[in-house]
């Protein structure tokens, strides 16, 4: 995925339609915009289909016009393409761009079967659903065609909640025009626009506040490296120890020079050799200068005995990030004289509806509901899941989908131990969320799967090597 910002931002329907309009202000024409989407779009198809034919389905408007271009540039390349368009061409910029393919065009393509078929019928601009007529078809052509690519968003995605239409295939792949889309990283669409690619149509940078996360960077420890100085990580633990013992096994390999893990009960299991326990008055304990960082929550429970390890926690305040049990006991009491941006949150579904309750929020969506629990409290919200959405203070970040093999119990607990270790480092709340991230993905592709959160946890190390 690409670092540069501009490549990275995420617009809406009416964002993208003024970029388009500032474009066009400074002397580009609609033709020569369509020409370097349709163009940039066949690129990325031509090298998908080794030569397959291909079937473009154009719409009467811009997104039908950018259809018309991939399926005339296809034929000057010597391709085999053929065009289905139930309706002509309407726009001025579309029907000049209909002219430029001298192939033919069908109105039904009843009967046609290909290899490759290309949905151009309506892109981001859809503002209602799609007909019974255009479902019908389209779906009828996804169906006959062994590869689906869809330009800019599936027709019919709504584009800036990730909607998408009932009974409607996956498609393998979506090429985003101009900037990124919601509906590329949230929402059902998420998991179903397949691989995904851009093309640069020469989009200024116009938001800084919705953004892909960039992928992390790291680096070898400096030549005078020791424990401390690459950041101690105190993990609290509680009634459950095994919860907190694995988020302390993951934050081993993501970068921390020293973990140790408070309170647990070692009774249960043999800890591995490398992970330092220490018993006792969790205040003396978290009151090492050295610490740099801490991690609350993963096997804490929910009782009086865990809202006061808990308060005494956050009373240190020192970047914290706060998991499971503790989303549960979060509140504005116990955020009373705590410093809110220095912690980070990470709830899945079920945890973000209770710190919603829990701080008297009403929002409809998952991406609404993180920014405005950031914006009442000052936290960082990680909120996780299929489509990870990151609130803290420059916007909100997006992720790419991880693996599906992350859907296990412990996979929470193992990313926490991650951002906490990231934390640990002394990168800033919204940094060590987002490395966080892109190490867990990684790890769950280096343990292939399936896997269990432990062998998640032992991946972390070569996830790591990755980003070196």
């Amino acid at each position: 995925m690409p670092n540069s910002a501009n490549l990275r931002q995420v617009l809406t329907v009416a964002e993208m339609q003024a970029a388009e309009r500032d474009l066009m202000d400074a002397g580009i024409s609609v033709h020569e915009l369509m020409q370097r989407a349709g163009q940039g779009a066949a690129d990325w198809i031509w090298r998908m289909t080794g030569g397959r034919p291909v079937t473009v389905l154009c719409g009467p408007g811009n997104n039908g016009g950018d259809g018309y271009v991939i399926a005339a540039e296809i034929a000057r390349r010597g391709g085999e393409v053929r065009v289905v368009a139930p309706m002509p061409p309407k726009t001025e910029a579309a029907k000049r761009a209909a002219e430029t393919f001298k192939g033919k065009v069908t109105t039904s393509g009843e009967g046609l079967r290909g290899e490759v078929l290309v949905d151009c019928l309506f892109g981001s601009g859809l503002s209602r659903p799609l007909s019974a007529e255009h479902r019908a078809l389209l779906r009828r052509l996804r169906m006959e065609h062994a590869l689906g690519v869809a330009i800019d968003v599936a027709s019919g995605v709504d584009a800036d909640s990730g909607a998408w239409p009932e009974g409607m295939a996956a498609w393998d792949c979506t090429i985003a025009l101009g900037a990124w889309k919601r509906a590329h990283w949230i929402g059902e669409a998420s998991a179903k626009c397949g691989t995904r690619k851009l093309v640069d149509i020469g989009v200024a940078a116009r938001s800084e506040d919705e953004q892909l996360a960039p992928e992390p960077d790291f680096a070898r420890p400096a030549w005078d490296a020791h424990k401390y100085r690459r950041g101690l990580l105190a993990v609290v633990g509680g009634a459950m120890p095994g919860a907190s013992e694995l988020a302390a096994c993951a934050a081993v390999g993501a970068g921390a020079g020293y973990v140790k893990l408070l309170g647990s009960d070692n009774s249960r299991r043999q800890l591995p050799p490398d992970l330092v326990e220490k018993n006792g008055d969790l205040t003396e304990l978290l009151s090492d200068e050295r610490i740099s960082a801490i991690l609350v929550g993963p096997g804490l429970g929910r009782g009086e005995e865990a809202r006061d390890r808990l308060a005494h926690a956050l009373a240190e305040g020192e970047p914290t990030v706060c998991d499971a049990d503790a989303l549960h006991l979060l509140d504005d009491e116990m955020l009373d004289g705590v410093d809110g941006t220095k912690i980070i949150v990470t709830p899945h579904e079920g945890e973000l509806a209770q710190l919603c309750k829990n701080f008297g929020v009403i929002a409809a969506s998952k991406r609404e509901r993180a920014m405005a629990v950031h914006s009442r409290t000052g936290l960082t919200v990680l909120a996780k899941g299929p489509d990870t959405i990151l609130a803290h203070d420059g916007g909100v970040a997006y992720f790419p989908q991880g693996s599906s093999w992350l859907s296990v119990a412990g996979s929470g607990d193992v990313l926490a131990g991650i951002v906490a270790s990231r934390l640990a480092t002394g990168d800033t709340p919204a940094r060590a969320a987002m490395a966080g991230v892109y190490l867990h993905q990684q790890a769950a592709r280096e343990a292939a799967g399936p896997f269990s959160a432990s062998d998640l946890a032992q991946a972390i190390p070569a996830a790591y090597r990755a980003f070196l």
